[in-house]
């Protein structure tokens, strides 16, 4: 007897090499993919089978299925887990969708997540794939999977003969009522966290997790594409009671320590982290974790509960070291008061930091950007990430910006690759904020004292790995005449 075709292959596209280039050999983290295990956990209770392909761990593996299991619906998951880590992937998607084509062009190919959801049309439009997705895709893969009609299926966007018609987008999903990921459909042994993230855990990076409190962010920051996937802006929470049995998954199947809270506003409600920092403090485990926080919305008590369940690192985005330039964004309420004085909050508790900031944001100048790297400095977080702005597909930005300044290239939206490719502002041009953004990195990670700190910290072995992180150059097309 015949086996029974495979229902969904849920594919995490794999262009890391390309997006990070030297870095994805040893500096950046292989995260599991948490949507394609939400979206396959989801699937497969409602009674479809499901397998999940990550590319950045086992591309081989996807010709064999393709053949041998030929499945009746292929969804490609463009789905980061920050405002950046979802377009720049469509260069992986679009290769996997060629794949499939050549292999077998009689199956059914979605794609789905933050890009597609930003702009469905256009991706119909420009990609290989018979559908895309708007919206988190839960229903949506259910009812293409049950044989509705296109017509019947919210979230939808499809070809009808030379036309492309929608539906309106699914109603967003319950956490409470979702199913836990299905880690077990993944490689995971395979994942690695970031180097900075095992510096409080012996420099051990492997296994390596992920977990979400909540979906969603309130917030309306004008650079900020997340909510693109969601269509509102506001924030989900999954009870903590919930949440405790995914970390109990990770922990006692799979022996993981290290911990991702992948959520863009976990630090929002105090009763909610205090909660689920209890149970971690209950249950006896030994996590290393980091999650997000806002300047704005941490307390003294909060910090101090995340501190004693095993959260070691807050990543607190403060942009820029100008409020005039924040403002112009819709960055916070906050002033640089307020940010020294959560700073020194986070580190009375023992805390390490990773501070965010961004170069090249549509109010800055020279002085501003000077301002911002000033900032760095003063404040001398334990990792420091710097990032030029961009117009993200789904955020405010984007709508807001002449498409002549835009990257002609999804992979010019990589903050790390050759085709980088930021915004101009009122007085710079793209390759000035570039090039200020690299000298920057230079500037910070080569200061005596942020070395002594992170030698007085963590030891010199650590502060070795910080000067053979300065040993490697970025190419940058921009940079390059």
């Amino acid at each position: 007897m015949q086996a029974k075709p495979l229902d969904l292959l849920i594919i995490k596209p794999g262009s890391q090499k390309i997006l990070y280039g030297d870095l994805s050999r040893t500096l950046s983290a292989l995260e599991p993919p948490l949507w394609a295990a939400l979206l396959a956990a989801f699937v497969r209770d409602a009674g479809f089978s499901v397998k999940i392909i990550d590319m950045e761990i086992g591309p081989d593996s996807l010709l064999p299925i393709l053949r041998e299991e030929s499945p009746r619906l292929a969804a490609i998951a463009v789905s980061g887990t920050n405002p950046s880590a979802s377009t720049m992937n469509m260069i992986g998607a679009r290769a996997v969708l060629g794949s499939i084509r050549r292999s077998n062009a009689s199956i059914a190919t979605i794609l789905m997540g933050l890009h597609p959801s930003a702009l469905p049309e256009r991706t119909l439009k420009e990609e290989p794939v018979d559908m895309v997705c708007q919206g988190e895709g839960f229903h949506t893969l259910t009812d293409i999977l049950s044989g509705r009609a296109n017509k019947g299926i919210k979230g939808l966007w499809y070809r009808d003969g030379d036309r492309i018609k929608s539906s309106p987008m699914a109603e967003l999903a319950d956490p409470d009522k979702l199913p836990s990921p299905a880690f077990d459909l993944l490689p995971m042994p395979s994942y690695r966290a970031h180097n900075w993230h095992s510096w409080t855990n012996k420099s051990e990076r492997q296994p390596y997790g992920v977990i979400y409190t909540s979906l969603g962010c309130p917030y309306n920051c004008s650079f900020c594409c997340i909510n693109a996937l969601f269509g509102v802006h506001k924030i989900r929470q999954r009870s903590p009671d919930l949440v405790i049995e995914d970390i109990a998954c990770l922990v006692d199947n799979y022996g993981v320590k290290n911990i991702k809270i992948i959520d863009e506003m976990f630090a929002f409600k105090e009763a909610h982290v205090d909660k689920l920092c209890d149970l971690i403090v209950e249950r006896g485990y030994d996590l290393n974790i980091w999650a997000y926080a806002r300047v704005d919305t941490l307390t003294k008590g909060m910090v101090g509960k995340m501190k004693s369940s095993g959260i070691n690192w807050l990543a607190l985005g403060f942009e820029s070291g100008s409020k005039k330039v924040r403002d112009g964004v819709t960055k916070g309420r906050f002033g640089n008061k307020e940010v020294l004085a959560s700073v020194r909050m986070i580190r009375d508790a023992g805390i390490g930091i990773i501070g965010n900031f961004i170069f090249g944001l549509p109010n800055d100048d020279i002085d501003t950007m000077n301002e911002t790297l000033e900032m760095a400095k003063e404040l001398n977080c334990e990792y420091t990430n710097f990032y030029v702005c961009m117009a993200y597909p789904g955020s405010r930005l984007y709508g807001e910006t002449d498409p002549a300044y835009l990257p002609e290239s999804w992979e010019g939206y990589s903050q790390f690759g050759y085709e980088t490719k930021p915004l101009p502002t009122k007085c710079l041009r793209p390759e000035e904020v570039l090039a200020f953004r690299d000298r920057a990195f230079i500037d910070f990670y080569g200061s005596r004292r942020y070395q002594d700190m992170m030698a007085a910290r963590f030891g010199t072995k650590v502060q070795g790995e910080i000067k053979n992180m300065l040993e490697y150059k970025l190419a940058r097309r921009l940079l390059s005449v």
